[in-house]
């Protein structure tokens, strides 16, 4: 699989050997991504290969680094000081819907009102007019 941030300048190729994923709720992952909790795949280092350049990293804790973007800002690992593997932020592959989760993990910090809110409402963002404006007026369409 492939992914990087978005503004292209940190690449990624891995080998990845299922399609598990994990959702972790600590404080540290809900920081450091600036969400509720943080959507990870989790890959031995040797798999990973660094297409373009490192992530630049930022010792987060005693344990860990994370990787991210520092031109565009977009979290890209988890890594635990000393670790044979790193965990992928879910968002930065390519394609992130090949991956599902299958634990939740750090849930002493999990905010109760963002859990389970599969009843709200839901809009896709073509259905949102000042999006689609912003959108039309700099790109000509709305992306798919």
């Amino acid at each position: 699989m492939t992914g990087g941030c978005q503004c292209g300048s940190v690449r990624y190729s891995v080998e990845v050997a299922d399609a598990d994923a994990m959702f972790c709720h600590c404080r540290m992952c809900q920081r450091a991504t600036g969400g509720v909790f943080a959507a990870l795949k989790q890959v031995p280092r040797a798999a990973v290969t660094w297409i373009t350049r490192e992530p630049d990293r930022f010792r987060s804790s005693e344990i860990a680094l994370r990787g991210f973007c520092a031109r565009c800002g977009t979290p890209l690992t988890y890594e635990g000081i000393g670790d044979d593997s790193l965990d992928l932020t879910v968002g930065s592959f390519d394609d992130p819907g090949s991956l599902h989760p299958v634990i939740v993990v750090g849930v002493e910090s999990r905010l109760a009102a963002w859990h389970g809110a599969r009843d709200l409402p839901e809009k896709r963002t073509a259905e949102i007019p000042a999006v689609v404006r912003k959108w039309i007026e700099t790109r000509g369409k709305v992306p798919d």
